[in-house]
């Protein structure tokens, strides 16, 4: 019989390959299934845990399904998810795979939740609950702080420096000048730009405000004292810090002191209580203004030449550069007029109001513009500033238009002089031609349009000193600014007109 049997399976029915037991989801089948497969393969079992659910699969895999040679990527097992899905393969004999079934290792621990279980219920631990809590504090407290910071910061800026109480303020200043005259000497001993700021601001805090003695756009002039002499200080609205800063920043240019430029002498900002002043510490003249000094009285030819002279000697100075280590650039003043020039009690002129100016650097040939909003008087603008042609890249330009307005303020020196008890009365330039305040248009149609100047009465051909100053002004106010005079050859014109006036005498 056992013969027969074998006669049968090898010659009778011939087998094609490994037979292999075949079932789909064998765990739900009620009995072993009887389906078998045949391959040239593999036969293979798998078991899987789908979602808490055990499935066993058995079926037969070819060797066309094996992409490495004697290694079937399906027959390997990830050890990370042999607790969800394991596999088993043979191919000893027939029905291997109903012997060695594989089996799922247990799923791996769970790590202990150390967030406690407000978590788990959706809702914040203790840790989470301080930080959301404790972000915003710090965050607004971060800002108070920065706040109070930049509070303090602007308070030391605009607070005036006090030294300590017990520190000698002498010993900042190295025998400390008693006078004016010891003070103005003892800054020209330095760099010719100046006080020390220090020195500026001790001086400031040491002077007593007097009477009101001016008003302008800019603010309030006082007369002030200082150790028994008197000073001039102009305080600035707070509106006008820029000018403030820039007329001190001028000021302060080495080698700019001369005896016809007003002598500086501190800036320095002060906390009223109410609001911060911005003081500028001059030079005290009591005859005032030029505009002044010509509405109350007359003058001489030799009073006349001394006053044109001394203000062109101050605009010559400006204009000039110093060349050296402590040199000076040129400085164009763009406000020239009769109440920015003052009086000394000898009847010589100084230039004051420095607000405008502008400096030329003759390295670069470019022009330092002052950053603030003002422009010069209308009045005295040069044609090519009322009509807005001025190259203001170019430093001549600002030049010729300062020689245009002191041309104006020559007019009003000549009118107030007195030949023979003659004299005109004082009027400002173009006084019968536009309003007591006239707009750009008014100054733009009179002196660029119509192209008119002040009229020079005849008298002054009569009179020598009377007909170069006529001259002179005309030479000053000539429509095309390149054939104006320079403020050197002014000045060099009236130093001739001067000694020839004291050679009368």
């Amino acid at each position: 019989m056992i013969a027969w049997t074998l006669f049968l399976s090898l010659c009778i029915i011939p087998s094609q390959g490994l037979i292999c037991r075949f079932c789909q989801d064998c765990t739900r089948l009620a009995a072993p299934s009887n389906e078998t497969c045949e391959t040239d393969g593999f036969c293979i079992t798998l078991i899987t845990n789908w979602e808490g659910r055990i499935r066993l699969n058995k079926e037969c895999k070819s060797k066309s399904e094996q992409f490495l040679q004697d290694r079937p990527l399906f027959c390997e097992v990830n050890q990370q998810v042999v607790h969800v899905s394991n596999v088993k393969c043979c191919w000893e004999s027939d029905f291997c795979n109903d012997k060695d079934v594989p089996t799922l290792a247990p799923p791996p621990k769970k790590p202990v939740d150390q967030r406690g279980t407000a978590e788990a219920e959706g809702g914040l631990t203790a840790i989470e609950l301080m930080i959301v809590i404790a972000v915003p504090i710090i965050m607004f407290c971060g800002m108070l702080m920065a706040m109070y910071c930049l509070y303090q910061r602007y308070q030391r800026r605009n607070r005036p420096y006090a030294p300590p109480p017990d520190v000698d303020t002498s010993l900042l200043m190295p025998e400390e000048p008693q006078s004016l005259r010891e003070l103005y000497d003892w800054s020209q001993s330095g760099s010719g730009s100046g006080l020390p700021l220090l020195v500026q601001r001790t001086i400031a805090r040491q002077i007593r405000l007097g009477e009101i003695i001016g008003k302008g756009r800019y603010g309030e002039v006082w007369c002030g004292h200082w150790r028994g002499e008197n000073v001039a200080v102009k305080i600035f609205s707070s509106r006008e810090e820029r000018s403030w800063f820039r007329e001190a920043e001028i000021y302060q240019t080495v080698m700019l002191r001369h005896e016809n430029i007003l002598g500086f002498i501190a800036a320095d900002n002060k906390d009223n209580g109410t609001w911060t002043q911005l003081w500028l510490i001059t030079n005290y003249h009591e005859n005032g203004s030029l505009f002044d000094y010509l509405n109350r009285q007359a003058v001489t030819p030799t009073v006349m030449i001394r006053l044109a002279l001394s203000a062109a000697c101050g605009m010559a100075h400006l204009h000039m550069e110093i060349l050296g280590a402590q040199g000076k650039p040129a400085i164009a003043h763009r406000d020239i007029k009769s109440k920015n020039i003052l009086v000394k009690s000898n009847n010589t002129c100084c230039i004051a109001d420095l607000g405008l100016a502008v400096r030329h650097d003759s390295k670069t040939d470019s022009v330092d513009i002052a950053p603030n909003n003002r422009v010069g008087t209308k009045r005295y603008m040069a044609p090519e500033c009322l009509d807005e042609t001025i190259n203001m890249n170019h430093f001549e330009s600002f030049k010729r238009a300062d020689v245009y307005s002191f041309g104006l303020v020559l007019w009003e020196i000549a009118r107030r002089c007195s030949i023979s008890g003659i004299f005109e009365d004082y009027q400002l330039p173009y006084y019968d031609m536009v309003p007591s305040d006239p707009s750009l248009e008014d100054m733009r149609k009179i002196v660029v349009t119509e192209r008119h100047r002040p009229a020079t009465p005849n008298r002054w051909q009569g009179v020598e000193s009377l007909r170069v100053m006529a001259r002179l002004m005309k030479e000053c106010w000539y429509h095309n600014a390149a054939a104006r005079l320079t403020a050197l050859r002014i000045r060099k014109t009236l130093a001739s007109l001067a000694s020839q006036e004291d050679m009368k005498i």
